[in-house]
């Protein structure tokens, strides 16, 4: 007996998404204030990693390429994240710093989009936030020269080895490594619910002031 090719099992996969709703009426006027308090219902229901999120970034030949990064923090300024400067990523934000982010919170069937131009953190920022980082992980951002073509692991492997004889338990941050802060100009905040009627509240900012619009899903 033949078994179903993957891509039908694939295609015969359901959800019902039936756990919350998001109405304007419960929801916050300031976007920033709806993502703490999502960010923190993602923390309290212990959801795998709900620090990670997509960043899209685009090429100067238009081609698209997206990646997981980590939160490292958030306030009225936006969102950052810390990276290596030479990375993809890296050159494509320096080329063209429109970016975006994703937060896929599976268990509470919720997604954050959020779109925005990206800048550099300041070196104090940056400074502080790679001191705080466990000595290995600091060491890390000196071996791998980060999306360059590589022999083998041993490289990464021998190039750690050396800088961390080099500078022991003191490595200063690369000055080819720090922040990127997002500065949001569009956020929505998507609800699963029944039927794939979704909830989608859009918050787009205009002339100062935070319009939020509902989209159709």
């Amino acid at each position: 007996m033949t078994s179903a090719p993957l891509s039908s099992t694939i295609a015969n996969l359901r959800k019902s998404y039936e756990r919350a709703e998001l109405s304007e009426d419960a929801s916050h006027a300031d976007p920033l204030q709806q993502f703490d308090q999502w960010l923190g219902e993602a923390l309290a229901a212990e959801v795998p990693e709900p620090n990670a999120m997509t960043l899209a970034t685009v090429a100067s030949d238009l081609r698209p390429s997206t990646r997981i990064v980590l939160i490292k923090g958030y306030d009225a300024r936006g969102i950052v994240f810390y990276t290596n400067y030479d990375s993809r990523k890296g050159r494509e934000l320096a080329g063209n710093p429109y970016a975006a982010l994703q937060f896929h919170w599976v268990p509470l069937e919720r997604v954050v989009r959020i779109e925005g131009t990206v800048e550099r953190t300041s070196a104090q920022e940056s400074d502080a936030y790679y001191q705080s980082r466990p000595l290995d992980s600091r060491i890390g951002a000196w071996a791998s020269p980060q999306s360059q073509v590589i022999a083998s692991r041993k490289t990464l492997v021998a190039n750690a080895t050396r800088y961390g004889a080099q500078f022991l338990l003191q490595p200063p941050r690369p000055p080819h490594w720090g922040g990127f802060r997002l500065k949001p100009d569009r956020w929505e905040f998507w609800q699963g619910r029944k039927s794939r009627l979704h909830d989608r509240l859009r918050y787009r900012l205009e002339a100062g002031t935070w319009l939020r619009e509902r989209l159709a899903p």
